[in-house]
């Protein structure tokens, strides 16, 4: 592999850490707002978290493209890393919007 797509699969592989941490981090201050009732708030965070992996999943898009174009990468631990990472992130932003959901229906069931 040439170091020009090294440093492209580097680059791809450390946006979907990024990316994928971030989106996480975000889907975390969803539930947090949410337990406290500020629910403006936990939507924008889930949204914030979306975007987050709109982004990593543009990453994503760019090993593909360069995989199905020829270009193999050496798969490492840290392409395995980043690609568990952002499953994982996946998956967790999934589950705060269940959690977000479920808090605010809590929160209008005590209303009542």
């Amino acid at each position: 592999m040439a170091e020009e797509e090294q440093d492209q699969n580097m680059e791809a592989i450390m946006g979907l850490i990024i990316n994928g941490g971030n989106a996480k981090s975000s889907a975390f201050e969803a539930i947090a707002a949410a337990k406290t009732g500020d629910f403006d708030l936990a939507d924008s965070k889930l949204k914030e978290a979306d975007s987050f992996l709109v982004d990593a999943h543009n990453s994503q898009t760019k090993m593909l493209t360069a995989e199905a174009n020829g270009e193999h990468a050496t798969v490492t631990l840290l392409t395995v890393h980043s690609q568990d990472h952002l499953m994982t992130s996946i998956t967790f932003r999934d589950l705060a919007g269940e959690i977000v959901d479920l808090y605010k229906r809590l929160a209008k069931d005590e209303a009542k």
